[in-house]
């Protein structure tokens, strides 16, 4: 046994632009995308890919530049999945949702040598170029047009996306990593203005989530994927690469509401989708909804469902799964895993089992709830609250140019701290119960509460701020704002006027849908803002019913 050793035939490189190539084989004159009028078999993709990754390197991209897309859930969004990393290079997916100020921060923070441009965000990216210091370098652009007629004039535009597949090579020597810890994935957490945080994906990481996700879900051959989850958002968890590697169909979007998504589902016969609890909502309140004649498996993560949402959706003909992931593992990597016998309870308790995140997934090599002080692990009975730690391979590379941030959350005892707060339950399901980083989780949207707290103290008038998450209805939940204004301000600004400043100053997404004027903000004998306090509050309020963006 001691000279059997390591050899270059059992040490390639782990990385999921290989189940392309397969898939071109097995799969290749499947569908691979369909969007509106359009369809592309497995063998059409690969093709592309192949094409596009050769116009991209020709373009001087080498290994490990940083290639940014902002783009919606359209065929070169999937295309770019695996043509960026094919020519070598890193992708960065931007939430199309930001403004033009946090895209150029991102663009900055990543260096990015290269941006794919869809044309409905066109404005946004030349703003936020525009807003880049002096004298730093500005990227080529590229225009995904989609046929439409280009909105800027064609100076601000190196090409057009479908004049580089067009010329490229299809028999490109696609561009393999060297080691499997080469860097292929770089995702930006919500709610980065201030202060980016960059999270990088290795080859390997990518390859282990996907199939993780893979197997977590029982995604069968040959799935009909509908892309209502975007695939900015952490690549879409992975779904990208796991329709390749499954042979699946992958029903493009640009935008949706709960009509599109039905109608989608019956003309496509969809099998699997994915989204955030709001999805679930829209669909399970759409009035003229009926229930399907097959069912359709949808995933779904952040704040927990509500029972009255899960009934009314698996109703529909839905079946919810439910699980729990980061931007830092790429995602999901815990998941509610079902047991045959629960299916006998009540529905309320069924409800209250679904909602909790549950078990590590199959690939993921463990979980805890631990004492973040002492590390000790908190009692399994459901009350203890600690921090969530992770370890495993879909964890994380580490934070882009943040060697502090990497070691503060990966550290020497090999754990990985996520900042949420939970317990862990004595048939050890793991439960989220709170967010020690303050997020608030809205339509799927990770809003920081410190950046929003630093815009309201811009207000003239503010003299003190504090952001928590109010239950809503609609998204989950959304900001809720509690400010104390400053003494001789004048005529005191309303709600409305509060919230119009806050929305002409970040992400709409981001903007506080309820502001509270308190004559002082509740606090510590340190002095520090008591969150718990006004996290309670906010609850007392109630659901908000008709929250919108």
């Amino acid at each position: 046994m001691e000279d059997l050793k390591p050899s270059p035939a059992n040490t390639s490189p782990l990385t999921p632009l290989g189940f392309l190539e397969r898939a071109a084989t097995v799969y290749g004159d499947c569908p691979s995308v369909i969007y509106e009028a359009k369809t592309y078999t497995w063998r059409d993709t690969y093709r592309r890919c192949l094409k596009l990754a050769s116009s991209i390197a020709s373009m001087g991209i080498k290994r490990g530049h940083v290639v940014s897309v902002i783009a919606p859930n359209i065929p070169a969004m999937y295309e770019l999945h695996f043509a960026v990393p094919m020519a070598g290079a890193i992708l960065n997916c931007i939430n199309t949702r930001l403004d033009a100020r946090t895209v150029s921060v991102l663009l900055r923070h990543s260096e990015s040598k290269l941006v794919f441009v869809d044309y409905q965000s066109a404005s946004l990216v030349l703003e936020g170029l525009s807003l880049l210091p002096k004298p730093s370098p500005r990227p080529p652009l590229i225009l995904i047009t989609e046929d439409e007629p280009s909105p800027h004039p064609t100076v601000d535009f190196q090409n057009n996306y479908e004049e580089l597949v067009e010329r490229g090579d299809e028999n490109f020597n696609w561009v393999r990593p060297i080691s499997e810890w080469d860097p292929m994935i770089l995702n930006y957490t919500s709610g980065t203005t201030s202060s980016p945080k960059g999270v990088v994906h290795s080859h390997r990481g990518i390859f282990i989530i996907t199939v993780d996700s893979l197997v977590g879900w029982s995604v069968p051959k040959q799935a009909v994927y509908l892309w209502t989850l975007p695939m900015f958002h952490a690549n879409g968890w992975s779904y990208p690469w796991g329709m390749a590697a499954v042979g699946g169909t992958n029903v493009c979007l640009r935008r949706f509401d709960a009509a599109t998504v039905y109608a989608a589902i019956r003309t496509h016969h969809v099998t699997h989708m994915c989204g955030a609890p709001v999805i679930l909502n829209m669909l399970s309140n759409f009035p003229d909804g009926k229930k399907l004649e097959n069912p359709v498996h949808l995933l779904t993560a952040g704040a927990p469902p509500p029972a009255a949402v899960l009934f009314r959706t698996e109703a529909m003909g839905f079946e919810v799964s439910h699980g729990y992931g980061l931007t830092e593992t790429a995602g999901l990597v815990v998941s509610c895993a079902w047991k045959p016998q629960w299916n006998k309870f009540p529905a309320a308790e069924r409800a209250r089992l679904k909602a909790r995140q549950g078990v590590r997934t199959v690939l993921m090599t463990e979980i805890d709830v631990i004492d973040p002080e002492s590390g000790i692990p908190v009692k399994r009975n459901g009350s203890d609250l600690g921090e969530v730690v992770l370890r495993g391979g879909p964890v994380m590379l580490g934070y882009l140019k943040d060697p502090e941030g990497t070691s503060k959350s990966m550290r020497e005892n090999g754990w990985f701290y996520t900042g949420d707060v939970g317990v862990m339950h004595p048939d050890g399901y793991l439960e989220i119960k709170d967010r020690s980083k303050d997020i608030i989780i809205t339509g799927g949207e990770n809003v920081s509460s410190v950046e929003v707290e630093s815009v309201l103290y811009t207000h003239a008038a503010v003299n003190e701020a504090a952001v928590v998450a109010r239950p809503d209805e609609f998204w989950g939940e959304t900001p809720c704002a509690f400010v104390s204004l400053k003494e001789g301000i004048g005529i005191p600004p309303t709600e409305k006027e509060v919230i119009d400043f806050c929305r002409a100053k970040m992400p709409h997404y981001m903007v506080p849908k309820t502001v509270v004027f308190k004559a002082e903000l509740p606090k510590t004998s340190t002095g520090k803002l008591q969150k718990f306090v006004l996290r309670e509050i906010a609850k007392s309020m109630g659901t908000a019913k008709k929250s919108r963006m």
